[in-house]
């Protein structure tokens, strides 16, 4: 027969008690140690280390030469050139592409065709031949008019006197990059869930409203990262137009090089610029992603400054806990 105290003697048995508190006597978990993890990283840091110092070291390229014309007037004059080549063409290549997207998506077959045989011909012809064939426009068209069309003409314009050699870079990396833009921000449009259009057609948005207000603004979170990547592109692409003459970075440093011999040094003193300013760009896309990717179901990762701080909390507290484990006071005493 089996008493209530007995019951409650088997209970108290059964019943979880406070877990032990570690101490010295309970075994200590050791990761596994990953020899090869090791192995690897020293032999690669051991390549790293033979390559830098072998540029470091290296004679050949004249540091000193490179740190005399690293901020020379002429080459800040092309690389701000450059850049000013890389923000027109970003836009208006995508102002023209955002264009060209939506005619692509039209429900009109004819806008979808011009759209479609845009994006083919100029994805189809290498951006040298285009910039080319855009400087000797005026072998096909000398005059350029302004009228009724098929009908006389009000104003006329000699094509060699309007087109110069920047304006003819401008046309053409911007007609080349808004053939690529249009099938990235298409492929943005079309990542946007179908429902949101039609629950904004339920509310009776207009069209365009629709696509500024609801559908771009989601469409941001692909379009961004292959955005970021075509910027970078462009930036480093604008050294083609040296052959046109324009004083890009590398033509500036091309007319350097030509009148002191020092081809290496001055090639690293466009790589160098190339090298900053792609980084910087590089930064500033990460966070742009980081700013469209808000409402997203994943969490966020933390920036590098984030990382750092956190690092920095953790040693600061590794650091404390000795401190107080010192002045703790020690158990017993004087009664």
């Amino acid at each position: 027969m089996v008493t209530p105290s007995d019951v409650t003697s088997v209970s108290a048995a059964k019943s979880p008690g406070p877990a032990p508190a570690p101490g010295p006597d309970l075994p200590r978990v050791v990761p596994r140690r990953r020899i090869g993890r090791w192995v690897a990283a020293a032999a690669a840091l051991l390549v790293f280390s033979m390559v830098l110092n072998s540029v470091v070291r290296n004679e050949a390229f004249q540091w000193g030469v490179v740190g005399r014309y690293f901020t020379s007037a002429a080459v800040l004059d092309g690389l701000v050139l450059t850049l000013w080549l890389t923000g027109a063409v970003m836009v208006l290549g995508f102002l023209l592409g955002t264009v060209l997207a939506v005619m692509r998506l039209s429900d009109n077959p004819v806008l979808r065709t011009l759209s479609w045989g845009y994006v083919w011909i100029f994805r189809s012809t290498p951006l040298l031949v285009q910039l080319l064939f855009w400087f000797n426009i005026g072998a096909l068209y000398p005059t350029l008019g302004l009228g009724i069309p098929y009908g006389p003409e009000f104003v006329t314009v000699t094509t060699v006197h309007l087109l110069g050699p920047t304006l003819t870079a401008v046309i053409g990396l911007t007609l080349h990059e808004a053939a690529y833009a249009a099938e990235v921000v298409r492929g943005g449009i079309l990542s946007v869930d179908a429902g949101q259009t039609e629950a904004a057609q339920a509310l009776g948005l207009p069209g365009h409203r629709t696509l500024r207000r609801i559908v771009v603004p989601q469409a941001m979170r692909s379009i961004v990262p292959t955005a970021g990547n075509m910027l970078i592109g462009t930036l480093k692409g604008t050294s083609i137009v040296s052959v046109l003459a324009v004083h890009d970075l590398l033509y500036s440093v091309q007319l350097i090089y030509n009148q002191t011999y020092q081809v290496i040094p001055l090639l690293m003193v466009a790589t160098l610029w190339y090298v900053a300013v792609t980084s910087v760009l590089g930064a500033g896309q990460y966070y742009v992603e980081r700013y469209y990717a808000r409402g997203d179901s994943r969490a966020l990762p933390p920036t590098p400054l984030q990382r750092l701080r956190g690092r920095l909390s953790v040693v600061r507290t590794r650091l404390r806990v000795p401190a107080a484990a010192d002045v703790r006071p020690a158990t017993g005493g004087d009664r």
